[in-house]
C-alpha cells in the first residue's frame, strides 16, 4: 500500500514468505514509479535495497525491519540509502557501488565484500573478512565502512582501496580490535582504528602517522556516522584523545619487492634466448633471426586512432554553473574582438548577468576552474558579469497568447517570468509585497551589491512583466485554485520565508537571520556589542557582517558541525573579525547569552537565528506532494499536478544561482509543451581536466583585471582555439584543418598516414584531441 509518498512493501504475503526474487521486484518497481520513501518488513529475504536506479537523481530511501537475509544492499546505487533497523547478516554491501548502508546492530561474515564505492555504517560488530578485496576508482570517492564496535578475523584480506574506521566502541573484540590476521594481501586503502591490536600483516600494511588532514577528516566524518546510528552523545569521546587512535595503511610495491628485478640483457639472456633460442620452444623449426622486429602501422592496424571531439564536452566553468552560462564561449568571443557578443549572450541565460554573476554568485566557475589544478589564478568572471550592465537586451519571440502564473517575485520568479517572455508568452507574477526581487530587495545587504546596479537589472524585468499585486494575507487555496484555473501553467516560486525552530528554552529572546537582515538593511535595530549567531551558513555570515556595521564588536558563529560557509560570505565575516566556534550547541538562551552544549555561557546582547528557512505552503492541494516540508517535484520541476511547476526555495534551499538555473529549465520545458515539442535536456558530460594541458601558462603571471587578459590565459577546455599545433606536431602530417560555412572548421585525420602515435593528444593545449581503441569495421 501507498500512502503520503511511501511505500510499506511486507516480505510474508497470506502467512507465506514472499521469495527475494519477489521481494526484489517489488521494491524496483516501487522506485521506477517514482517514490523514493519505501518501507520493508522483512522475513529472511535476501538483497533488499541492491540495484536500484533512480533516474531522477534524488535519493531513495529504504527502512528495512524484521529478519534481515543475506546481502543487504548488494550492487548498490549511488542516490540510495538503505537503514537497517536492528542487526544483518552476511555480506552487508557486497559489491555495493554506492549506496549509503546504515545498520543499528552487529552485522556477520563479509561486511563490504569487493565494495568499490558508498559508505557501510555498522552500529555494532562485524563478523570475518570483512573489507575483503574492496577497490577504489579515483575519479569517485573512497568506498568507506564505519564499524562502532570491531571487526572478525581476516579483515581487509586483499583489501586493495578504501578507507575502513574501527571505533572499537563496546566491542566483543576488545583484545584485538581488528581480529587475528587483518591485512593478508592488502595493497590498497588505509584503516584507522581505535583500540588494542595486537599484530597485523607487516609483509602487506605499516603503522604510519595520522596526519592533521586526517585527523580533520576523521572528526568531521565521524560527526555523520554517529548521527546515522544515533550515538552522536558518543562525539567526545572518541575525538577529546586523538593518541587513541591508529592508522594502518597499505605498503607500496616498491616496499614489498624482495628481489632485485634483472636488466634488460639479463632478461635476454636468461628468459628471451633460453625460450626461443636453439633447444628452446622454435629453435629446432627455424634459424632465423628471433629480436623483436619493429613494426609501424596505419589505417586500420593501428591499436589507437586520435579523435577531435571540439564541444563534446562541458568545461568544469560552465558544468559548476547552475545557472549553465558558457562561461568559456564568452571568453571565445573576446579573444576575437567581438565583445558586444560576449556581454549580451549573458542576458539569454539570466536577467541579473551583473548583481549575480558580478557580485553575489559564490563563483562557482571560478572555484572549479582547471587553472586551480596547479595553483594557478582562475579566470575572473566577475569581470563579465560587472560589463554586463550594458548587455544589450534580446529580442522576443512572436507572441503565443500563452500565460504562465508565477507565485512569487524572488530570484526563481523573476527568472522563469525572464526566460518566458523571451519565448514569446505572457507571463505574470503575484507577489504581496510592495517591490519585486525577493531577498535579493529585503535581505541581501547592498554591502555586497551595489543598490543602482540592483535596480537598473530589476527595472529590466518588471518592464517586460505583467504583476499582480496580493494582499496581506498572500495566496489561499482558493486563490490558487482560482489561478490554476484561469492559467495555462503555473509556477510556484514563493521562496522559504519561516525560520526553523530551535526547541530550546529561551528561544523567544532570538530572531530569525532573515528578520534581522531585512531590519538591518533599513537600519532599525539596535544590535548591542556582543552578538552570538546560531548557524554558520553563508546567511549567518552576512548577519555578522551587518551586525558588525550597526556597531557589534563581540561577534562569534556557533555551529554543530563544520560551518558550511564559504566564498565571499565567509571571507566578508572573517575579515570583520568574526569568530567561528565547533562542533558545540546551543542548549539555552539566558539573559546573559547563550548556554552551550559544553556548559560555556556566551555573553550576548543580541542571538541570531540562522538555522535555515522553510516555505509556506499552506495553501497547496492535497493533490500536490511535498516532502519534509518542501514540494516535491520530479527532474523538470513539475510537481504531481502536471499543470504546477515549483522551483527555488520551496523545493529545496540554494543559491541564488541555483533558483535562476532552475527558472531558465522550467520556461524551456513549459515552452516545449505549449510548442507540443518534445522535451530535450542533454546535459553534455564535463571533460576531464587532466585533459588539458596547463603547461603553456606560466603560474607565476598574475593576470591583470581585465576582460582582454582573461580571455587569452583562459586554457579553453574542451573548446579548440584554432592554434594548428596538433597539425604541427604530427610526424606524418597526418593531420589538416578544413574550412567549414561561415568561421566553422574542423580538424581532419589521414587514416592511410597516421600512425597513432597520440602527438596531437599529447600536446593540444585544449584537451579536444584523445586516443581511443580502434575497432575496424569487417
Amino acid at each position: 500500500m501507498a500512502h503520503h509518498g511511501k511505500i510499506v512493501i511486507s516480505g510474508m504475503e497470506n502467512g507465506r514468505r514472499v521469495q527475494s526474487r519477489v521481494l526484489e521486484e517489488q521494491i524496483q518497481h516501487a522506485v521506477q514509479t517514482g517514490l523514493l520513501n519505501i518501507e520493508v518488513n522483512a522475513y529472511g529475504q535476501h538483497g533488499i535495497g541492491g540495484r536500484l536506479w533512480n533516474n531522477d537523481s534524488k535519493t531513495v530511501k529504504v527502512d528495512v525491519y524484521g529478519y534481515v537475509g543475506q546481502r543487504v544492499g548488494s550492487m548498490g546505487s549511488p542516490h540510495t540509502t538503505i537503514e537497517v533497523h536492528g542487526p544483518a547478516s552476511d555480506d552487508v554491501g557486497w559489491l555495493n557501488a554506492g549506496a549509503c548502508i546504515i545498520v543499528h546492530g552487529d552485522a556477520t561474515n563479509g561486511v563490504a565484500n569487493a565494495m568499490a564505492q558508498g559508505k557501510i555504517y555498522i552500529g555494532g560488530d562485524i563478523g570475518s573478512r570483512g573489507m575483503t578485496m574492496t577497490k577504489s576508482n579515483p575519479r569517485f570517492a573512497p568506498p568507506e565502512l564505519w564499524v562502532l564496535g570491531g571487526v572478525g578475523d581476516s579483515f581487509a584480506e586483499f583489501m586493495a582501496g578504501g578507507i575502513a574506521v574501527v571505533c572499537g566502541y563496546g566491542s566483543q573484540y576488545r583484545k584485538n580490535i581488528l581480529g587475528h590476521r587483518p591485512c593478508v594481501g592488502m595493497v590498497g586503502g588505509k584503516i584507522f582504528f581505535r583500540g588494542t591490536q595486537k599484530s597485523f600483516s607487516e609483509a602487506d600494511a605499516k603503522l604510519v602517522r595520522i596526519s592533521d588532514d586526517e585527523w580533520d577528516w576523521l572528526k568531521r566524518n565521524l560527526l555523520e556516522f554517529l548521527k546515522s546510528i544515533n550515538k552522536l552523545e558518543e562525539y567526545d569521546l572518541f575525538v577529546k584523545d586523538r593518541s587513541l587512535w591508529q592508522l594502518l595503511a597499505a605498503r607500496l610495491p616498491s616496499e614489498k619487492i624482495v628481489s632485485k628485478r634483472p636488466s634488460m640483457s639479463q632478461f635476454r639472456r636468461d628468459v628471451w634466448d633460453k625460450e626461443l633460442g636453439l633447444g628452446g620452444l622454435i629453435g629446432d623449426l627455424t634459424d632465423i633471426e628471433r629480436s623483436p622486429i619493429p613494426l609501424i602501422t596505419t589505417g586500420a592496424m593501428r591499436r589507437f586512432v586520435p579523435v577531435w571531439e571540439n564541444g563534446k564536452y562541458l568545461p568544469p566553468c560552465q558544468a559548476s554553473c547552475p545557472t549553465g552560462i558558457p562561461v568559456q564561449k564568452r571568453w571565445a568571443h573576446i579573444r576575437k574582438g567581438e565583445i558586444d557578443k560576449a556581454v549580451d549572450l549573458s542576458l539569454n541565460f539570466t536577467p541579473f548577468p551583473t548583481t549575480v554573476c558580478g557580485y553575489l554568485c559564490p563563483n562557482l566557475c571560478m572555484e572549479n576552474c582547471t587553472r586551480g589544478r596547479n595553483n594557478m589564478t582562475p579566470i575572473d568572471t566577475t569581470l563579465l558579469g560587472k560589463a554586463s550592465i550594458d548587455a544589450k537586451e534580446p529580442k522576443p519571440l512572436p507572441p503565443t497568447g500563452r500565460k504562465v502564473a508565477i507565485l512569487g517575485g524572488g530570484p526563481a520568479g523573476l527568472s522563469v517570468a525572464w526566460q518566458l517572455w523571451m519565448k514569446g508568452h505572457e507571463p505574470v507574477i503575484f507577489d504581496r509585497l510592495d517591490d519585486l526581487g525577493g531577498k535579493m530587495r529585503s535581505v541581501i545587504p547592498f554591502s555586497r551589491i551595489p543598490k543602482d546596479v540592483f535596480e537598473h537589472e530589476l527595472k529590466r524585468v518588471t518592464d517586460k512583466i505583467t504583476r499582480e499585486k496580493l494582499g496581506p494575507e498572500g495566496i489561499t487555496e482558493e486563490l490558487f485554485q482560482d489561478i490554476c484555473d484561469r492559467y495555462d501553467y503555473v509556477v510556484i516560486a514563493v521562496g522559504a520565508q519561516n525560520p526553523r525552530d530551535l526547541k530550546i528554552k529561551g528561544y523567544d529572546k532570538t530572531i530569525s537571520a532573515l528578520e534581522f537582515l531585512k531590519r538591518a538593511k533599513e537600519d532599525d535595530f539596535t544590535v548591542g556589542k556582543h552578538v552570538v549567531i546560531i548557524g554558520a551558513g553563508n546567511v549567518g555570515c552576512d548577519a555578522a557582517t551587518e551586525a558588525s556595521r550597526l556597531g557589534a564588536t563581540d561577534i562569534t558563529l556557533i555551529d554543530i558541525q563544520k560551518p558550511a560557509s564559504f566564498g565571499k560570505e565567509r571571507q566578508a565575516a572573517e575579515a570583520i573579525g568574526a569568530k567561528f566556534k565547533w562542533p558545540v550547541s546551543a542548549d539555552a538562551i539566558i539573559k546573559k547569552g547563550v548556554v552551550l552544549s559544553t556548559g560555556e555561557v556566551m555573553n550576548a546582547d543580541t542571538v541570531i537565528l540562522s538555522i535555515g528557512d522553510k516555505p509556506d505552503l499552506s495553501f497547496l492541494p492535497a493533490t500536490i506532494d511535498t516532502f519534509s516540508g518542501f514540494i516535491k517535484v520530479n527532474g523538470s520541476f513539475q510537481t504531481s499536478d502536471p499543470q504546477v511547476f515549483a522551483i527555488g526555495d520551496s523545493v529545496k534551499l540554494g543559491l541564488i544561482t541555483d533558483a535562476i538555473g532552475a527558472g531558465r529549465r522550467v520556461a524551456a520545458v513549459i515552452d516545449t509543451k505549449i510548442r507540443g515539442l518534445e522535451e530535450e535536456y542533454d546535459q553534455l558530460p564535463v571533460i576531464n581536466p587532466a585533459r588539458v594541458k596547463l603547461e603553456y601558462y606560466d603560474p607565476t603571471i598574475k593576470i591583470l583585471p581585465d576582460v582582454q587578459t582573461c580571455s587569452v590565459q583562459c586554457a579553453s577546455c574542451g573548446g579548440c582555439r584554432d592554434c594548428g599545433l596538433c597539425e604541427s606536431l604530427c610526424p606524418q602530417q597526418a593531420i589538416s584543418r578544413r574550412s567549414l560555412q561561415g568561421d566553422e572548421y574542423e580538424y581532419i585525420v589521414d587514416d592511410e598516414r597516421c600512425i597513432g602515435c597520440g602527438f596531437c593528444a599529447g600536446g593540444c593545449p585544449c584537451g579536444i584531441w584523445e586516443m581511443k581503441e580502434n575497432y575496424p569495421i569487417g
